[in-house]
């Protein structure tokens, strides 16, 4: 399956920042979920939403220096959400859920890229799992809980999809890893 990317004329280019997005939006009443929203693009993303009067869900592997790194912004809580174990995903979702909390937007951010050859889960190739099964069993065991019009998802991704497309052969990489 080969899909031709196309512009779609946002408005925004690569310079444009979390806040330029964001710029004269009232997010009060709104909550947001950002998978590793405490470094990087997510924290940017995290900063931006708060800052703009979102409820803020940052979900974590390492949930204590996550609190670290944004405790001085407000309406920003840290729950604990390992993308590389089911268990862990299925248990932050389900806190969520018996929390009562609606997702208005799910940032799935969190992403590992290049990294040497591991396995997690059932034996999944650990970029594959992190950064696609994880948000995917994660976004369906909130969908329930979104609201039914006006909810967003978001996925973040990089130019590194160019370099290689999906083995849908060998989705694992069982048959030559190639980070």
């Amino acid at each position: 399956m080969i899909s031709i990317q196309r512009k779609i004329n946002t408005g925004f280019a690569r310079t444009s920042t979390a806040d330029d997005v964001l710029a004269g939006r009232d997010l009060t009443g709104t909550t947001a979920l950002v998978t590793g929203g405490y470094s990087g693009l997510g924290f940017e993303i995290s900063r931006s939403l708060s800052s703009a009067g979102a409820r803020v869900l940052v979900l974590a592997r390492r949930p204590e220096p996550a609190r670290g790194a944004v405790a001085d912004f407000p309406g920003i809580e840290v729950r604990a959400c390992d993308l590389s174990d089911p268990s862990s995903v299925r248990s932050c979702a389900r806190e969520i859920l018996d929390s009562r909390i609606s997702p208005d937007i799910i940032v799935c951010n969190a992403g590992i890229m290049a990294c040497p050859e591991i396995r997690v889960g059932s034996d999944w190739e650990s970029q594959f799992a992190i950064n696609h099964l994880g948000h995917f069993v994660l976004v369906n065991l909130l969908v329930p809980a979104m609201p039914a019009n006006g909810s967003r998802v978001v996925a973040v991704s990089s130019a590194g999809h160019f370099l290689s497309g999906v083995r849908w052969d060998d989705i694992h990489f069982r048959n030559g890893y190639d980070r």
